[in-house]
């Protein structure tokens, strides 16, 4: 790593490159500042299915890095339905239910472990009271100017289960607004 940096004994002077030489990957951790825009993001069931997130084939989503550790994630389907009204109190259950269900946010500070490629979400806000309190493990890849997030393998309690499923991992793509 010093040949690129120094004088070398090569003869070079300090940053000069030999023809075909690649310049040091910047930090991993600056890599996340900014704003990354979903692309797609997919689950792999256990028995090797992808199939669609919850939020449907076509999700949006933004998920936010500050240089200063703190991380904001908002997705939510394409398709939610607005209100009857513009008042929020008057919503009824049921749009309350569907606008609930067709959204995903969170927010805290997160922490990049470069060696093992993985951020920690530390979560402080979330839409979903169980979540505030907890880390959210994801393992990373850079891939051009593209962010891929995986999750470990996730089980899940589904609506009239009497125990939890093995979900499969989950895969999210992102790309740098502009």
């Amino acid at each position: 790593m010093l040949a690129a940096t120094n004088v070398s004994s090569h003869g070079r002077g300090a940053g000069e490159r030999l023809a075909g030489e690649r310049p040091a990957p910047p930090c991993v951790k600056k890599q996340f500042h900014g704003t990354w825009r979903l692309l797609s993001w997919k689950i792999e069931q256990a028995n090797g299915e992808l199939i669609d997130s919850p939020l449907g084939p076509d999700p949006l989503g933004w998920i936010m890095y500050q240089p200063g550790q703190h991380m904001s994630v908002a997705l939510m389907r394409p398709d939610r339905p607005k209100f009857a009204s513009d008042n929020l109190v008057e919503a009824t259950p049921e749009e309350v239910e569907t606008a609930f269900g067709g959204y995903i946010s969170y927010f805290g500070s997160y922490e990049v472990n470069a060696r093992e490629r993985f951020v920690i979400h530390r979560l402080q806000l979330s839409w979903f009271p169980n979540l505030v309190g907890t880390e959210q493990k994801r393992f990373f890849e850079f891939v051009g100017d593209r962010l891929i997030l995986k999750t470990a393998t996730l089980d899940v309690v589904r609506r009239n289960a009497s125990s939890p499923s093995r979900l499969g991992t989950s895969d999210v793509t992102l790309r740098p607004t502009s």
